[in-house]
């Protein structure tokens, strides 16, 4: 009773690296930036600010570069700013690698006050959530400079890190 098959053992082997593969997203995400500085380059359509920064040096984020893009980020309407989720960077940063450029960030939406949220749900036609990961400093929209839009969409749903909103319609 304790022989496995032959059949047995293979299922539960693929069964084994169905689920290790399964795992290689998200280390793949992860070792791309093992111990290497993380640099991004971005405009705040709405402010005309632009920021060149190295937030991360390789081993370990940068507060005063990071306090910058949290300003940057800002609710431009209320002047507001939070601290932005660091990995929102990481994720950027990363889809610039998987496509292959690093090509200025073109910043639409950033940190988004709940006021301000709630407003834009009002003009909006169900394109705002009520519970927008903006509000968390959670979220971004933005485009990357030459890049088109589904080049950059596909890149970040490769990376399976996160949601990815689309709107070609508005670029």
């Amino acid at each position: 009773m304790s022989e496995f098959s032959p059949l047995r053992r293979k299922i539960l082997l693929g069964g084994a690296a169905t689920v290790g593969l399964s795992l290689f997203p998200t280390l793949s995400f992860a070792s791309q930036f093992e111990e290497s500085p993380r640099k991004l380059a971005l405009n705040n359509l709405h402010t005309g600010e632009e920021l060149q920064t190295e937030y991360f040096n390789g081993r370990g984020y940068q507060s005063a570069e990071l306090a910058k893009l949290n300003h940057l980020c800002r609710d431009f309407r209320r002047n507001e700013s939070i601290e932005m989720d660091k990995r929102l960077f990481d994720q950027l940063s990363a889809i610039q690698n998987v496509i292959g450029c690093d090509t200025q960030v073109q910043i639409i939406s950033g940190y988004r006050s709940p006021a301000t949220n709630e407003m834009l749900r009002g003009k909006s036609h169900g394109g705002v959530a009520k519970k927008s990961l903006h509000m968390l400093g959670k979220a971004m929209d933005f485009r990357l400079e030459g890049v088109p839009l589904a080049e950059v969409r596909k890149a970040a749903l490769s990376l399976k890190a996160g949601g990815v909103g689309y709107y070609p319609g508005s670029n």
